[in-house]
């Protein structure tokens, strides 16, 4: 389409790098946002924000001396659910069965603790990530489609070149 109106080789191969730029800008400018925000909220403070509320906990893998992981919990006693947070796997030693453990270590905390259900939300796309909680015996609950991160500015061009889907995911353990 691009040819056939401008009648331009060099503008339509120009145009997809382009358009991958602006797409990689936009994707770069909304996580540095996003990490960010979690590194002056939840992160910056994990004593207080994991550690001292009740029904909250914070816990860090550690293999040969290095930090390879991390998964916090955050209890909600009105639904009676723990909310898994934070779940990351440095990249260097995924596929070993880090992040199932750390799954698992919730899992504990939460019927320890007697929680009705574990729930989480994830915009991972990769399909490992998924696969992994639905292992852990989470079920699939819902997507929200054009997910707006913390930081993000909602600008046309931001939603024009980065989308987000939310999927959520929850674990009864037991009913009410």
């Amino acid at each position: 389409i691009c040819f056939v109106v401008t009648k331009s080789f060099l503008l339509t191969c120009c145009l997809p790098i382009f358009l991958m730029g602006m797409r990689y800008y936009f994707s770069r400018k909304v996580i540095l946002h996003y990490l960010d925000c979690a590194l002056h909220t939840d992160m910056s403070d994990i004593e207080q924000y994991y550690m001292k509320p009740p029904g909250s906990c914070f816990w860090v893998a550690v293999l040969d001396g290095n930090v390879v992981g991390i998964v916090a919990a955050r209890g909600n006693e009105e639904d009676n659910t723990v909310e898994l947070r934070r779940m990351s796997v440095d990249s260097n030693y995924r596929g070993k069965g880090i992040a199932k453990a750390l799954g698992r270590k919730v899992l504990e905390f939460a019927m320890l603790n007697n929680y009705s259900s574990v729930v989480l939300g994830t915009t991972a796309v990769k399909m490992a990530a998924h696969k992994l909680y639905e292992s852990l015996g989470f079920k699939h609950v819902g997507v929200v489609e054009h997910y707006a991160l913390p930081g993000m500015t909602h600008s046309l061009l931001e939603r024009m070149f980065f989308q987000l889907r939310y999927h959520r995911y929850r674990l009864q353990l037991r009913e009410e």
